[in-house]
């Protein structure tokens, strides 16, 4: 694949400026970039979702593409099928055997034999592609990939609608890897996943014949998999491909950052002689005339090469502002019980309560309920039994994992609407969140799920919340970002409950208790409990 000359601008913003690159077939290719780089844009390119200003975006004819993205219901049309099913629609192996079974009857029926070798021809290229999908070992192959990835039968029962953000990326990548395509796209694909499913997928990747781009923050997962690694510069709107892992690149990096230095402070003594010698002669006879004219001549020489040494790009704001103080008991959940229908209860007689300032965490095995529980405090589920009382203060502001709190169809400043902000107030918020000038228009479909998990914070921000309910809140985002959101919600003078993956955040909040389900035993926070359920649903 390649870009050629490629140019793009969205909106008034420059995305990609006059960029060629070209990926070799088979390359294991990490794509890196700050957060707004345009990584997910890049991909959206890949697979003709948009098309560039102007350049070419070069692939082989019919190249089979499959992509992962961050947040998995964007690519699904319906959430209610199994997931056997959605896992079948991988390779389109009936629809194919549909296709090949009319045409022989097309051809029983026909008697003009130019028209009989037409379809004859149709039948060959059919049988290809169902050659190609290993027509009678396919099932195989996937029960094969559904053992490697710890899909349980009960699972592949269930709808798609039904599962937590963990199991909708294990079975998304499942689909993923069935679907044979010639080049895989991934977006974070290690959100979310368990240790067991994750070295599966490495070794899958590794012994994969075709070619590999993915998006990732897991240094780890990027070193063990690619053999390249692209870098999309934010600053500059250009591609860079370099030989070797990320680790490899970030060496390649700090000594390019020493020699750029080194050439910049020696230009930065060259310039300020020569502007003393210009400074001295210029106004002297015309022999120290003639040296002072010289000197400037190598001055604007210098300038126009001079390295320029990149300023930080900025970084996101973050601060929670209360309306209004708590009452003693914001949370009280009293014989709580619930489950799906034809389902086990996930929790059966669940009862704790939280106090002013507390901030809890919600513990235990993927899949016990704990995304699920902060939906019913939410009122988004309804309980079989039991109640869930707020406190008379409450202002409860809630942080969805899958970002379904946003209006996709929306702008980001429309997405504000509802708080009677003037435009100028709104835009120094969402500057704060690294939305600048005509990005604020951008319709919330096309934004990255980085930067959607910041519109979504900046909308915590701005509520005046006086208790949060956080769902995986840094997941999408960029390490700096994790460490920026941490330091304010330690900060946040109010009650939080959140459920996290993310054990270097978790540590960092100031966590007083835990709750662990399904059971709801109450704990003082510790942190060997936290690294136990890490390794537990690692396993």
């Amino acid at each position: 694949m390649q870009l050629k000359n490629v140019n793009l601008t969205i909106g008034l913003q420059t995305i990609f400026d006059d960029v060629s690159v070209e990926i070799k077939k088979g390359e294991k290719v990490g794509v890196i970039g700050v957060n707004g780089a345009g990584k997910s844009t890049f991909f959206k390119l890949l697979r003709q979702e948009i098309m560039p200003d102007s350049g070419k975006v070069l692939l082989d004819r019919d190249t089979r593409i499959s992509f992962l993205p961050q947040v998995i219901s964007d690519e699904i049309p319906n959430m209610e099928m199994s997931v056997l099913d959605f896992l079948l629609t991988g390779r389109p192996i009936k629809e194919l055997e549909d296709k090949l079974k009319d045409l022989y009857e097309q051809a029983s029926r026909e008697t003009n034999e130019k028209v009989v070798n037409n379809i004859m021809k149709k039948i060959s290229k059919v049988q290809a592609q169902l050659d190609y999908f290993d027509v009678y070992e396919a099932e195989n192959i996937l029960l094969k990939i559904v053992a490697g990835m710890n899909i349980s039968s009960e699972m592949l029962d269930m709808a798609l609608n039904k599962l937590s953000g963990g199991q909708k990326s294990k079975v998304a990548f499942a689909r993923l890897l069935y679907s044979k395509p010639e080049v895989i796209l991934l977006d974070e694909p290690t959100n979310h996943l368990d240790n067991d499913t994750k070295e599966y997928i490495i070794n899958y990747l590794k012994n994969y014949k075709g070619t590999v781009l993915v998006i990732s923050h897991d240094q780890e997962f990027l070193d063990r998999v690619t053999n390249q690694t692209l870098y999309i510069d934010k600053a500059t709107h250009k591609m860079e491909l370099f030989t070797g892992s990320y680790t490899k690149y970030l060496k390649i990096k700090e000594e390019r950052e020493k020699t750029k230095l080194r050439i910049a402070e020696k230009q930065s003594k060259e310039e300020d002689k020569l502007k003393k010698i210009i400074a001295k002669y210029i106004a002297g006879n015309e022999k120290k005339a003639k040296i002072a004219k010289d000197r400037q001549k190598k001055l604007a020489k210098l300038e126009k090469e001079k390295v320029v040494i990149e300023k930080g790009l900025k970084q996101t704001h973050f601060k929670i502002k209360m309306k209004q103080e708590l009452n003693n008991v914001p949370l009280r959940v009293d014989n709580l019980s619930f489950g799906y229908p034809n389902k086990e209860l996930l929790f059966n007689n669940l009862t704790f309560d939280m106090s002013k300032g507390e901030k809890l965490l919600i513990v235990g095995e993927n899949g016990v309920g704990k995304s699920t529980l902060l939906k019913l405090i939410m009122d988004i589920l309804k309980p079989i039994q039991g109640k869930i009382e707020l406190g008379s203060k409450v202002d409860i502001g809630y942080y969805a994992q899958e970002h379904e709190l946003l209006d996709l169809e929306l702008s980001i400043v429309d997405n504000f609407k509802d708080t009677n902000m003037s435009e100028n107030e709104l835009r120094n918020v969402l500057g704060n969140f690294l939305f600048f000038g005509n990005d604020v228009y951008k319709l919330v479909k096309v934004l990255s799920p980085g930067e959607r998990s910041r519109v979504a914070l900046a909308k915590l921000a701005i509520g005046g919340f006086n208790f949060l309910v956080l769902d995986e809140p840094t997941n999408h985002l960029d390490p700096d970002t994790q460490r920026i959101i941490a330091q304010s919600f330690k900060e946040f003078a109010g009650s939080m409950l959140v459920v996290s993956h993310n054990p270097e955040f978790v540590d960092n909040l100031g966590i007083e208790r835990m709750i662990i389900l399904p059971k709801g035993e109450i704990r003082y926070y510790d942190k060997n409990i936290v690294m136990y359920y890490q390794e537990l649903n690692k396993k």
